[in-house]
C-alpha cells in the first residue's frame, strides 16, 4: 500500500511539476513560494492587528505566532527528521524542473504549507470574513512548493493537516481554558 502511495506522489509530482509547467507560471510561483515576499505584507498585517484591532487583533497575533512556531517546530524538528524522505529536489527524478534553490534535504511534511496553513486558520477563525482569501493565499503557496520542484503533493498535503490541526488545537485551547478563566473572574 505505501509503495502504491509513493508512486502516486511521485507522478502527481511529475504532473504539477512539468506536465502543466509554462511560461507565466514559471515567474509567479517562485515568487509566491518565496519566505521573503511574505515578510513585509505578513509583519505590516501583523503590526496592523497588534495597533489597529483592539483586543480580538491582539489575540489573534498571539494565536497566529503560537500555531505557526508550533507547525513550524513539529514539522522542522520533529517530523521531516524522523521521515527523513527526500525533497524530489534532492532525488533523481527524470523530468525535474527546479525553478528555486534545492532547499534542505527533508521534505515530509512540508513547512512552508504547515505554517500557512496554522496562519490561514488562525486568521480565518478571527475573521471570518476573509477566509476565502486567507485559504486561497495557503493553498497558492502549498501548489507553489510542488510546482518550484521542492516538495512532493503529499508533502504539502499532510504539512497543510499539520498546520491546520495544530491551528485548530490552539483556538480550541484558548477558547476552554483561557476564555474560561476570563468568565469565572
Amino acid at each position: 500500500m505505501i509503495e502504491f502511495l509513493i508512486d502516486l506522489d511521485i507522478k502527481l509530482f511529475n504532473f504539477f511539476n512539468s506536465k502543466i509547467s509554462n511560461p507565466i507560471f514559471d515567474l509567479i510561483f517562485p515568487v509566491i513560494t518565496n519566505q521573503d515576499f511574505w515578510t513585509i505584507p505578513m509583519l505590516g498585517l501583523i503590526i496592523y492587528f497588534l495597533i489597529a484591532r483592539g483586543k480580538i487583533g491582539k489575540i489573534s497575533v498571539l494565536l497566529l505566532l503560537i500555531a505557526v512556531g508550533l507547525s513550524d517546530f513539529v514539522s522542522a524538528s520533529i517530523l521531516k527528521p524522523y521521515f527523513e524522505r527526500l525533497r524530489p529536489s534532492h532525488s533523481e527524478l527524470e523530468g525535474l524542473i527546479l525553478l528555486v534553490n534545492k532547499g534542505g534535504k527533508y521534505g515530509f511534511v512540508s513547512s512552508h504549507a504547515a505554517n500557512i496553513f496554522a496562519a490561514s486558520t488562525i486568521l480565518s477563525f478571527f475573521y471570518i470574513h476573509k477566509k476565502k482569501l486567507c485559504l486561497t493565499i495557503a493553498f497558492l503557496v502549498s501548489y507553489s512548493r510542488v510546482y518550484v520542484g521542492v516538495h512532493f503533493p503529499g508533502d504539502v498535503i499532510f504539512g497543510g493537516t499539520l498546520g491546520y490541526l495544530i491551528a485548530i488545537i490552539t483556538i480550541t485551547f484558548y477558547s476552554k481554558f483561557v476564555l474560561k478563566k476570563i468568565k469565572k473572574n
